[in-house]
């Protein structure tokens, strides 16, 4: 019970873990788990704690987040490990803040300024990061994103992502012109559109979720979810007797499935009488607000799913565009060299962008000419 004078406790307890995979020599992924209560900060967890850590949500927070490296050598852990580091930094010297959503976007743009500092040296140029972080404060966490690590929040027996991947292959589906199962077979399905570093500003998608008791929030990086589908995350988190079983049970399916990305996954589970507890009947659309959205090429991309639980698309695509055959070969030319090199690089993302909508308009001026 809280104290007479204090706000009702919510407490976060997390687990994390980081995995080369069966295929990579190294391991470009790194996670972050710190308690923003210590103000002078401690280093950020890189690597698995070896238990289960719980923390108190308060005046401080709680931060939380996943980065995925990119850039090929070991530019790739460079940038990730910046990344963690000065959300860390600039997090803990945000302190007591009111608005979390702002200082959660500030400090990855300030995550970003470094990267792409660091990333102007011999050796690093090109170097990137996704990254997707949760700031966990009261009774709201606050979600920021860039690229496509992933975030779900497990409520109610159910999963939904509360991010959205900011890839050629999103903004394909989108678009319309490729069918959300055709995405993960596509050829240029780990192309990302923008990353940490890249450029000296970047857009963060910015959201910020209702928390309520009991509830689990799932941050991964694309050697998770490239594997497992949703619902078996879900699966096997529900069937761990732990947050550390889930964890281990989550990267041991994705090695036994190819292993071939690095694995990232960071679990996490609130709780306390400063959360009110779950609706059965209260969707995620009730709970989360979309504050910042990545736009590609001055195009919204609003978020969409598959059921009324998900987010809505208020704005559906053209259904000319949407009727549009999917193209038969890579609008732009795929990465080469190493495959961690998966920025679209070369080609700039806003160009991949604009180059889709010239794809999706002449294939459906195609389809209409068919017609007459």
């Amino acid at each position: 019970m809280s104290e007479p004078g204090q706000s009702p406790r919510v407490t976060v307890s997390v687990f994390g873990l980081t995995d080369m995979g069966k295929v990579r020599t190294n391991n470009e992924d790194a996670l972050l788990i710190s308690n923003l209560a210590d103000a002078a900060g401690s280093p950020a967890e890189s690597t698995a704690p070896a238990e289960v850590r719980t923390f108190e949500a308060g005046e401080h927070a709680v931060l939380l987040a996943v980065s995925d490296g990119m850039g090929g050598a070991d530019a790739g852990e460079v940038a990730s490990a910046l990344v963690v580091e000065s959300l860390r930094r600039a997090m803990s010297e945000a302190g007591g803040k009111l608005d979390w959503n702002e200082a959660t976007k500030h400090a990855v743009e300030a995550a970003n300024r470094e990267v792409w500092s660091a990333a102007r040296a011999p050796g690093r140029r090109g170097m990137g990061a996704t990254v997707t972080a949760v700031c966990l404060q009261g009774a709201h966490a606050h979600i920021a994103e860039v690229g496509d690590s992933r975030a779900y929040l497990l409520r109610n027996a159910r999963i939904r992502q509360v991010t959205r991947d900011q890839s050629f292959v999103q903004y394909l589906v989108d678009a319309g012109a490729l069918k959300p199962e055709e995405a993960a077979s596509y050829p240029m399905k780990n192309v990302v559109l923008q990353a940490m570093g890249q450029k000296p500003d970047v857009q963060v998608a910015l959201g910020r979720l209702e928390l309520r008791r009991g509830d689990k929030l799932l941050l991964c990086s694309d050697g998770l979810s490239g594997k497992l589908s949703g619902e078996e995350m879900l699966a096997r988190v529900q069937q761990a007797p732990s947050l550390e079983a889930a964890c281990h049970a989550l990267v041991d399916l994705a090695n036994a499935r190819g292993g071939e990305d690095n694995i990232t996954v960071v679990l996490a589970r609130v709780d306390g009488e400063g959360l009110s507890v779950p609706k059965e009947q209260e969707s995620l659309t009730q709970t989360f607000q979309i504050l910042a959205e990545y736009k590609a090429a001055g195009a919204s991309l609003a978020a969409s799913g598959s059921d009324d639980d998900d987010l809505a698309d208020d704005d559906p695509p053209d259904p000319a565009l949407a009727a549009a055959p999917a193209p038969t070969a890579p609008v732009a030319a795929p990465p080469t060299g190493d495959p961690r090199e998966r920025l679209a690089t070369g080609v700039d993302g806003q160009l991949i962008a604009a180059a889709v909508v010239v794809g999706l308009v002449v294939g459906a001026l195609v389809l209409l000419l068919q017609r007459l």
